[in-house]
């Protein structure tokens, strides 16, 4: 509800206009039903500002874009549409104003796609299996093209060329080159997917977020870096690039989608020298009349790699003329067309002479000390598993981006190093880059944090609030230890990673009922650090936050230990709201009375509890636990509790609730309501339980559907609970139904 204070106003109108001499009556201390008038204005004033409300609607209400929700359904039942789950509000509105656009379109490709992102907000791309059949090419087809949009190798209807290492990268992919056999099976995995009839949606639920200007891990010798701050081995991502203006819709190319890069994606290059290249360079360096003859013999010639390029313009006789950098790196940047993987992925010649904040591309990389961001003529894609340097020399940088490695190849040291890439992950919990709407703005005695650096005493505020601004790697330098009313946060859609080389205590002293904010951070550790609260405190708010549960090596070979979270103060209320966070227990004599945790991840990688507070009530709402728990009351729902080492154990059931959740059968709980016992391994419920992977603890399809479909709503359980993406996927499955061709049989396959 927006705050327009009409309550207010229609309270004081109707106050005025009561006789003085009542609302004085209203008022006196001697009076025993004194304020009663006054309650009744109150209430009669919020039922004002409801019709107030309505009237200011009724026009806006007529416009499906403008509506209020409970005016869709009536819009929708004059263009006649099969509405989609109410809980779906997103989908369902867009669905009922493109209602018409989607009938004039039934049937095509173009709508089908068109739906997955309406309807779902994911990306995807939908193949007519009957043409990757292996069969006689008829007359009538269309002419074979590359579903990945790379130069592909085999053949329409052909014999796979198992020496081609790009075809088989891209098996069972909506880019797969290759031609199978009819399959009649129904579906089942990857089986049943090739037939006349089938029509297959493949789908990709991530999303890609964009970090600008980090400070990579730094392996210390100035030549190999992680792109990841904590020093993990994670894959790059391609940022959404879909055009959005569907009227020039086409299906997506391999690098337009949300995906993980590939080592020969990221390599992929083509050109075509055409006469305004030509042109341009002619009016730029210059060119003799020898060069520009040279070039026009290459004109409108299709290259399909950087090497045959080069090659082919050293057999000219102006070549000496041509491979001067200033007329080189211009003519490569000119050419490289816009459909190839290398265009998208990294910045060219011109981005990289450009402006620094361009979002063009997924990759960047910048020596911060000569101010150069690398260019893709400088930059080749390798495995860089062992730190192997098998570069061509005019090239300065190699990049695995499967997993998320740097190597130079100058041998040069003394450089400072930023890059800019996209990781991928379900939704906006734990600390990230995406929108955070509810952040505290600055006031004029804020403390703003730039350039990564060691935080003083003097840099993070007792009573007020601290901003880093910027995705660089900082440590404290001293504890705090005389918080008041403290707000420590990073800026909107900024992620900076604070590494803890000491225990770090954050306490209020001798204060008494202070309040600690902390929002937006990404805390490591180098080696067994915790963060540790002490003192007295009301309210202890963790939100949008990553305390780093470990579980994971290094580039080094060095272990990632967990921070955890230990209470050793007394704190009123804590929450942990859109978190990833290692084990939380109290020490010491530390009290949590209200502990509420909501859409959050808690892991213990050890045999030791996630959540051990043996004191007050904890309220869990869409978690998901990897780990025991140990409380005394809780009080949960769509929460997953994994089995571990340790027994689950509910001190107080008789004061507790466990309802819409799923735990071992073996943990001591309140007696459960529409919950999930089971036994057995949960590993297969998850595409990864290792932080930093971009499926972390995303459900997977083949786990129980009391577990996919488990929650209130009826979607699923545990933290991201909260997408609906079983709600969704029932959505786009009712409107594929409606407008796909007669006949045909839809197949949804699950990408990421």
């Amino acid at each position: 509800m927006a705050n327009d204070k009409f309550e207010t106003y229609f309270a004081e109108k109707l106050w005025e206009m009561i006789p003085a001499i009542y609302r004085h009556e209203d008022g006196l201390d001697t009076n025993p039903n004194m304020g009663v008038l006054r309650s009744f204005v109150l209430l009669f004033a919020e039922q004002a500002a409801i019709l107030r409300r309505s009237h200011d609607r009724l026009w806006g209400d007529q416009f499906i874009d403008l509506c209020c929700d409970w005016a869709v359904p009536y819009i929708a039942d004059l263009v006649g549409t099969r509405l989609v789950s109410a809980k779906n509000k997103r989908g369902r509105r867009i669905d009922v104003a493109k209602t018409i656009y989607y009938r004039r379109r039934k049937g095509t490709l173009r709508v089908l796609e068109e739906l997955i992102s309406d309807i779902t907000g994911w990306e995807g791309v939908v193949v007519e299996k009957f043409k990757r059949l292996g069969r006689s090419r008829h007359g009538l087809d269309p002419f074979p093209s590359s579903l990945s949009g790379m130069h592909t190798k085999t053949l329409p209807g052909g014999w796979a060329d198992i020496r081609q290492q790009q075809g088989s990268e891209l098996t069972l992919s909506p880019f797969d080159e290759f031609y199978y056999t009819a399959d009649v099976r129904q579906q089942n995995g990857t089986d049943g997917l090739f037939g006349i009839p089938k029509l297959a949606f493949y789908l990709y639920k991530l999303q890609s977020f964009r970090v600008e200007d980090v400070e990579p891990f730094d392996l210390g010798d100035g030549l190999k870096y992680g792109f990841d701050p904590s020093g993990r081995d994670i894959p790059l991502f391609a940022r959404r690039n879909r055009p959005d203006d569907w009227d020039e819709w086409r299906s997506a190319y391999e690098w337009e989608l949300p995906l993980p890069i590939r080592c020969r994606l990221l390599g992929h290059t083509e050109y075509l020298i055409t006469e305004s290249h030509i042109q341009k360079l002619n009016s730029g360096p210059g060119l003799s009349t020898g060069a520009i003859n040279d070039l026009r013999s290459m004109s409108n010639v299709h290259f399909y790699t950087e090497c045959r390029l080069k090659l082919t313009l050293q057999t000219l006789s102006n070549y000496n003329e041509i491979k001067n950098p200033a007329i080189l790196l211009p003519l490569l940047g000119y050419s490289i067309i816009d459909k190839c993987g290398k265009k998208t992925l990294l910045p060219d010649y011109f981005q990289a002479t450009g402006s620094k904040a361009s979002n063009d591309y997924s990759i960047a990389v910048e020596d911060i000390t000569s101010s150069e961001i690398f260019s893709s003529d400088k930059i080749v894609p390798g495995n860089l598993k062992n730190w192997t340097n098998n570069a061509p020399d005019e090239k300065k940088i190699i990049i695995d981006p499967e997993y998320g490695r740097l190597l130079f190849t100058d041998n040069e040291s003394g450089r400072e190093v930023s890059v800019s890439y996209h990781y991928g992950f379900s939704g906006n919990v734990g600390a990230g880059t995406y929108d955070r709407q509810d952040i505290l703005e600055i006031e004029s005695n804020s403390s703003i944090i730039v350039g990564g650096k060691g935080m003083s005493f003097f840099d993070i505020k007792n009573n007020g609030i601290t901003q880093i601004n910027d995705n660089k790697t900082y440590w404290p330098t001293c504890n705090k230890n005389k918080i008041v009313n403290m707000t420590f946060q990073a800026a909107n859609q900024k992620r900076p990673y604070i590494r803890l080389d000491d225990p770090w205590i954050m306490g209020s002293g001798v204060n008494k009922d202070s309040n600690l904010c902390i929002d937006g951070l990404w805390f490591g550790s180098t080696g067994s650090q915790e963060l540790i609260i002490q003192g007295d405190f009301e309210c202890v708010v963790i939100k949008h936050c990553t305390l780093d549960p470990g579980g994971d090596i290094d580039m080094e070979g060095n272990i990632i230990h967990p921070l955890p979270l230990v209470i050793e103060g007394n704190i009123e209320t804590l929450i942990l709201d859109s978190s990833i966070t290692a084990p939380i227990f109290c020490r010491n004599g530390g009290l949590v009375e209200n502990l509420k945790i909501y859409d959050s991840i808690i892991q213990s990688v050890d045999a030791e509890f996630a959540l051990q507070i043996n004191n007050g009530s904890v309220e869990m709402n869409r978690v998901t636990v990897f780990g025991a728990i140990e409380v005394l009351r809780l009080f949960a729902s769509e929460t997953i509790l994994t089995n571990s080492s340790k027994v689950s154990k509910v001190k107080d059931t008789q004061n507790s609730c466990f309802c819409f959740s799923a735990a071992p059968i073996d943990s001591r709980l309140p007696k459960p309501y529409e919950s999930y016992l089971y036994s057995g391994d949960t590993n297969f419920w998850f595409t990864s339980k290792k932080f930093g992977q971009p499926g972390f603890a995303q459900i997977l399809d083949i786990s129980p559907v009391e577990i996919r479909r488990g929650a209130e709503n009826g979607s699923e359980m545990g933290a991201f609970s909260s997408l609906i993406n079983p709600i969704k996927m029932d959505s786009l499955r009712a409107k594929v139904e409606e407008y796909m061709p007669f006949g045909l049989i839809h197949l949804f396959i699950n990408k990421t």
